[in-house]
């Protein structure tokens, strides 16, 4: 079966220094991958890169079997949806913020509200729709915002650290919604984090990211039961990724 999202042999320079090797790194489609590593691993760059959000200094990036190219990514980036660590929402109600990226892939005005509507009740925030975006907890303000992900119907998602910000109990319920409408949808994702909580409610498997390179790649249990190496271990002790009932 070909691959939701294929990448050979990428690499990302930042201010002309090497930040990411990546030979290989394959997403079958409706898979959830959770990208881990401490903060300079390369989490958030892999991220952008696979959004073309950040240019590749060589490598291919291969969607459903068909190359993105590196200049003219629309077509691309309008079947995929990408989630911040902070919400980034617009001084607007809570459904025209959500409704923002249908009317920009051309939906009329009521049809863009009636799925925006749809998705916040999804995220169980259906009752905010008229209330300013700046007036929300973080929380809510983090389900608007997957919300307005999930409204464009995303064929892949992408989520860099999206909870990192919340409470722990805000975080449990949260990921446990976002694994469940994930599940249910079909959608495939790529969440960056370094919390046991997001990688075990949401995801399938763990690539585990040091210095911009994949050092283990398996499901969380193989992953926290048979570390790599030395830094897997060690790193899987000061996360707290002991086992998947931990």
């Amino acid at each position: 079966m070909t691959p939701l999202l294929e990448v050979q042999q990428l690499k990302i320079s930042r201010g002309g220094v090497g930040v990411l090797d990546i030979p290989s790194f394959v997403v079958s489609c409706e898979e959830k991958v959770a990208v881990i590593g401490p903060n300079g691993a390369g989490k958030s760059t892999l991220l952008l890169g696979l959004a073309c959000l950040l240019p590749r200094q060589s490598g291919a990036v291969l969607f459903k079997g068909e190359m993105i190219p590196r200049k003219g990514e629309t077509a691309y980036r309008r079947r995929i949806a990408m989630v911040f660590q902070e919400p980034l929402l617009f001084d607007t109600t809570v459904i025209d913020n959500v409704a923002e990226g249908l009317r920009i892939r051309g939906a009329g005005r009521q049809e863009a509200r009636d799925v925006a509507r749809d998705s916040l009740e999804l995220f169980k925030v259906g009752h905010l729709a008229g209330r300013s975006a700046r007036k929300l907890s973080g929380g809510e303000a983090q389900r608007v915002s997957l919300a307005r992900a999930f409204a464009v119907r995303p064929e892949l998602l992408l989520l860099d650290e999206p909870f990192s910000s919340l409470d722990l109990p805000t975080r449990i319920v949260l990921a446990e919604d976002l694994g469940r409408i994930l599940h249910e949808s079909g959608t495939g994702a790529i969440i960056a984090t370094h919390d046991r909580i997001e990688a075990f409610h949401v995801v399938d498997r763990l690539v585990v990211l040091e210095g911009g390179a994949i050092i283990q790649d398996g499901t969380p249990p193989q992953v926290m039961a048979e570390p790599a190496n030395a830094f897997v271990a060690a790193f899987r002790r000061t996360t707290g990724l002991k086992g998947e009932n931990t």
